[in-house]
């Protein structure tokens, strides 16, 4: 099993603005948004299944803890309450899907993957797919 723990900063981010807007999130808000977001750090603590995953921003900062396997609460990127349920799909990837707890909203779900040159994170809204990836401090 790869060893996600560290320090990480974004080196490059695609179609993040295009996720929000799928979201519903309007202009002035995406743009905030996409300027905060534009330098994320995320910190990763892993203990074998166990994660707690911290990303900050300048305009806000989320922390989830979660088991492999095991459902938890969350916020959607746009900051809905859901469900989430993580899995492996390989032993350097892993798969949340996600449900949201009331409302209706595009079908949201994000993988991390280890690789050598970092994290790639992938969001989805629907079918738009937003990538970023991230190397360790």
């Amino acid at each position: 099993m790869s060893n996600f723990s560290g320090n990480w900063k974004i080196i490059r981010s695609e179609n993040f603005e295009e996720m929000l807007k799928a979201l519903g999130v309007n202009m002035m808000l995406r743009k905030i948004a996409v300027a905060a977001a534009s330098k994320p750090t995320v910190e990763i603590k892993q203990d074998g299944d166990h994660f707690y995953i911290k990303t900050s921003t300048t305009m806000r900062t989320t922390e989830i803890d979660f088991k492999i396997g095991e459902e938890f609460e969350e916020q959607t990127v746009d900051r809905k309450p859901c469900k989430s349920l993580v899995r492996w799909e390989r032993e350097n990837k892993m798969v949340c899907e996600q449900r949201l707890l009331k409302g209706e909203g595009p079908k949201t779900s994000w993988t991390r993957e280890l690789t050598n040159d970092g994290v790639i994170l992938v969001m989805t809204a629907d079918d738009v797919v937003c990538t970023r990836v991230y190397v360790r401090e």
